[in-house]
């Protein structure tokens, strides 16, 4: 018998598996119950006593290598099988790509490193504003359209005595504009920048979410000429100096006089789309001088300082530049959209 154990562990030291069938065959033949290594078990059973504690001892060390085998094995077939399944060397290398700035960034950067040449600040404000700063500040009156639920969302919340509190999404930056006249005294000369939120159905000129960048000029004899040559340089500035902008008579409760502000379409070129609805001009922004009520709800005297203020949609001046025809991509995350856009665009 010792020969026939020594002639096995010989065979178990040699014995190699690369899957998991050479490792059951390993298992069969020699530490399951019936493979030869049982069966020499029950062949000591039948050997003489005085034999059988020489041989006992030289088969249960047999065994325990037999079972040490299969275990190294079992762990030798799954570490090349993990490595098999987490690797493949035919899969080409994923190249580093660098992100880039969205479009509606791009633009924004753009826009404030225009106006911050003129000498204007960039002042913040919250998103989430009260009826005064939004609407009554601004001189809108109790029943003006835009305080409907139609046109705004409003957030419902008590005051400090427990009374309905109208609080809302503002519709525009101008609450910025209030806070900064409170906060401090003329000249003030800034824009604000910012999302904005309105109750709007979503097409490819309107959305129910918006950027916006609003401008304020506060100081002693400022006048319409100065709105219309501020902004006349930045439609340059923007879009080329062979743009043409034109002012149409409008009203804003905040603005008096008041004006619509357009560019030539540059998608069209003037001939007519979809985004000039077929004018071939596009509004770009609303502008005014600051209306006396306004100045005096800010503790600012109308009588010794003027001020003109403008709003302009991110969006539209974004279509515009790019030559985007429905802003409803910028939403989307579409990467094949966004990664046409690259940082040499803020130039």
């Amino acid at each position: 018998m010792e020969e026939r154990i020594q002639s096995l562990l010989q065979e178990i030291n040699a014995y190699t598996a690369t899957d998991k069938a050479g490792v059951e065959a390993y298992r069969l033949r020699y530490t399951s119950k019936k493979g030869v290594v049982g069966d020499l078990f029950e062949e000591l059973k039948q050997m003489p006593v005085e034999q059988k504690k020489t041989a006992g001892k030289v088969l249960n060390e047999l065994k325990q290598a037999a079972e040490a085998k299969l275990t190294a094995l079992q762990e030798q077939v799954e570490t090349s099988s993990a490595t098999a399944n987490t690797l493949d060397l035919t899969l080409p290398p994923i190249p580093n790509t660098t992100g880039n700035l969205h479009p509606l960034t791009l633009t924004r950067y753009r826009v404030i490193e225009i106006f911050e040449r003129l000498g204007f600040n960039v002042a913040d404000g919250p998103e989430i504003e009260d009826d005064w700063h939004n609407f009554s500040a601004l001189n809108f009156p109790e029943n003006h359209p835009a305080r409907e639920m139609q046109d705004t969302f409003f957030v419902e919340k008590k005051g400090v005595n427990g009374a309905p509190q109208d609080v809302l999404l503002r519709t525009h930056t101008s609450n910025v504009q209030i806070r900064l006249m409170k906060s401090q005294k003329p000249p003030i000369r800034a824009i604000m920048p910012g999302r904005v939120y309105r109750n709007e159905a979503i097409s490819a000129r309107a959305h129910c979410f918006f950027h916006q960048v609003e401008g304020l000029y506060v100081d002693k004899n400022v006048s319409f000429a100065d709105l219309k040559q501020t902004i006349f340089h930045f439609a340059k500035e923007m879009y080329g100096k062979d743009v043409k902008l034109r002012l149409r008579p409008s009203f804003f409760p905040f603005t008096e006089p008041s004006a619509e502000i357009d560019v030539t379409c540059l998608i069209c070129k003037g001939e007519g789309c979809v985004v000039c609805k077929r004018s071939g001009w596009v509004e770009i922004a609303g502008a005014g001088m600051v209306h006396p009520n306004v100045l005096r709800n800010c503790g600012i005297d109308p009588e010794e300082y003027t001020g003109f203020a403008f709003g302009m949609g991110i969006e539209r001046v974004t279509q515009l530049r790019y030559r985007v025809n429905d802003l409803r991509l910028y939403s989307e995350n579409d990467i094949r959209f966004l990664k046409q856009f690259n940082t040499s665009s803020i130039a």
